[in-house]
């Protein structure tokens, strides 16, 4: 997987595109350096973005409280910082 990774102040930033309202939450591969999930919830009331930290949680074995969204809530398009974690080991557990 190629997404573009940044290591910061002991975590580390990426780009997500989500694809909302999916028949169920899984990572779809990488598209121009971010990486593509896809979640079963709308983009209502923060649903989505709930449901994308709580995969990304479980998925990466990570507490919800070391995600976070940092650019992009409303949008498709997100940067999500994730402490606790390096470049390797977010690649690995992508697998």
């Amino acid at each position: 997987m190629a997404i573009d990774v940044k290591a910061t102040d002991g975590a580390i930033t990426f780009l997500v595109k989500v694809v909302p309202r999916a028949s169920r939450t899984e990572v779809a591969g990488e598209i121009d350096g971010a990486l593509r999930v896809r979640v079963a919830s709308p983009p209502v009331d923060g649903a989505a973005n709930a449901e994308l930290i709580k995969f990304l949680a479980k998925r990466l074995e990570l507490p919800r409280s070391s995600i976070a969204i940092v650019a992009g809530e409303t949008s498709k398009n997100k940067r999500i910082r994730i402490e606790g974690l390096t470049e390797a080991e977010l690649l690995a557990r992508l697998q």
